[in-house]
């Protein structure tokens, strides 16, 4: 599903370059869940902006579905965005002013999307993350777990078949992060790909298999259940 080919990504600071991605080569099947690991400042957040569309790369070949997107130009990559590509946030993004249930509509209003369609969808997807009678309150007036379930709702409203995830659990207390966790491990077995960034061991050892950047190269591939043996290098390094 993914193809990546001598991906760099390199940013101007001042009068000096930083390459924030090296020459990076990586294969994603579809159906893959695999968790992107490393210590502060690795690459690995501009790894999922580049697979997200969310960024360019400097150089290399990106290929999502079988199409080239790396050179796509802004109208083509919203679209990308928009019908293939849903995303979740440590820090949620919900729109303040608007109803659970109207955040989780934004991206049908964006797509075209019939208004009683977008009702009809949105208040199933609001049913399947279990919130309901929540479904008026504000973001304000919910707690930090439901409004990642709000936000993972809004991210699969679309029927993505990649899920991007940058520290989905960080800001969640243990119960509300577990939670989060078995929707997005229901949300693999059911063949949505999914890449979620942590720093967490408990979270990357759900993944089939975790990348692990240093220097914003892929230093490791290893399975999920390996992942013991990288905690000594996050610790290290960090």
């Amino acid at each position: 599903m993914i193809h990546l080919a001598g991906i760099c990504r390199t940013y101007q600071v001042g009068d000096q370059p930083v390459r924030a991605l090296v020459d990076v080569d990586e294969e994603i099947r579809e159906g893959e869940h695999v968790a992107i690991m490393g210590p502060s400042g690795s690459g690995k957040s501009t790894l999922l902006n580049v697979i997200g569309c969310l960024d360019r790369p400097t150089a290399g070949s990106y290929t999502l579905g079988g199409r080239e997107v790396g050179g796509l130009d802004d109208s083509a990559l919203t679209q990308v965005r928009r019908h293939e590509i849903g995303f979740v946030f440590q820090f949620f993004h919900l729109i303040p002013r608007l109803s659970a249930a109207e955040n989780v509509e934004l991206p049908m209003v964006f797509a075209g999307v019939p208004r009683r369609e977008r009702r009809q969808r949105a208040a199933a997807a609001i049913a399947a993350v279990g919130l309901e009678e929540r479904a008026a309150h504000l973001p304000e007036q919910l707690s930090g777990g439901e409004r990642q379930r709000v936000a993972m709702a809004r991210a699969t409203i679309m029927r993505p078949a990649l899920l991007l995830a940058d520290e989905p659990t960080g800001n969640l207390d243990s119960k509300s992060g577990n939670a989060v966790l078995e929707m997005l491990d229901e949300l693999s077995d059911n063949g949505l790909t999914l890449l979620v960034v942590t720093h967490n061991p408990k979270v990357a050892q759900r993944a089939d298999r975790i990348l692990f950047l240093v220097d914003g190269r892929i230093a490791k591939r290893v399975a999920g259940d390996q992942v013991g043996e990288l905690v000594a290098l996050l610790t290290e390094d960090d």
